[in-house]
């Protein structure tokens, strides 16, 4: 009779153990979600005085096509405002293979349109569908580096099936990275973004260069954000 009570005892031990780990998880995971959302909110107020310059390079095949420089602010309304400053030169063809170039270039603009409308959707994360993922239980936490990184996966964050992931400094509560699997219209149709984030000399943090892959075009969007001026009040 002891080696069942034992075994009894010793599996209540674990299912204790599981239970609690769990639920440390699950603390841990609304603890930090609460440290990003108010980050998040901190960081968009006080961009909201400084001035930027963005710079938007298209890659078809590796190869740049095109380099668009943007000077950017917040508008009264709270949208983003962007001024171009500075544009490469558009090279013209003759004839058929004049026609075909035109013809790929106008392709290759509406595919870059729509692919920086995918980016608007992830940067800089929204802290109304992060929270909406975590109560939908599609958010979970990774102790990357105890006390100094954590990584945070948003599951089903803006379309069914996608992802995002933020790499986060607790002690500092600043987002470091963030990585997106998302798609354009078809899950059969994959886009990656990468996110990097640099810090401003107030502590304001920023995406300060974007990557994004549309493997099934083979383009490629590097959006860099520089020149943070902030402006007289």
């Amino acid at each position: 009779m002891k080696t069942p009570f034992r075994i009894m005892v010793m599996s209540g031990l674990i299912t204790a153990a599981v239970c609690a780990v769990v639920l440390g998880q699950a603390e841990a995971l609304k603890t930090h979600v609460a440290s990003i959302k108010a980050s998040l909110a901190q960081n968009q107020q006080n961009l909201k005085h400084y001035q930027w310059n963005e710079t938007t390079a298209v890659l078809m095949n590796g190869e740049e096509k095109s380099r668009k420089v943007y000077q950017v602010h917040y508008g009264p309304d709270g949208t983003i405002q962007k001024t171009e400053v500075m544009a490469t030169p558009e090279k013209h063809a003759r004839g058929v293979r004049g026609h075909i170039m035109e013809k790929k270039k106008e392709e290759m603009t509406e595919e870059m349109k729509r692919a920086m409308e995918i980016v608007k959707q992830y940067v800089p994360p929204d802290p109304a569908r992060i929270q909406a993922a975590m109560n939908s239980g599609n958010a979970s936490v990774h102790m990357a580096e105890p006390g100094k990184k954590v990584s945070l996966t948003f599951r089903n964050y803006q379309m069914p099936g996608d992802q995002l992931t933020l790499e986060f400094d607790p002690s500092t509560r600043h987002i470091l990275g963030a990585n997106v699997a998302t798609y354009m219209d078809d899950p059969k149709n994959p886009v990656d973004l990468v996110v990097q984030f640099g810090t401003l000399p107030d502590g304001t943090t920023h995406p300060s260069q974007s990557t994004l892959n549309l493997k099934s075009k083979n383009l490629t969007v590097v959006t860099t954000n520089s020149n943070y001026t902030k402006l007289t009040e």
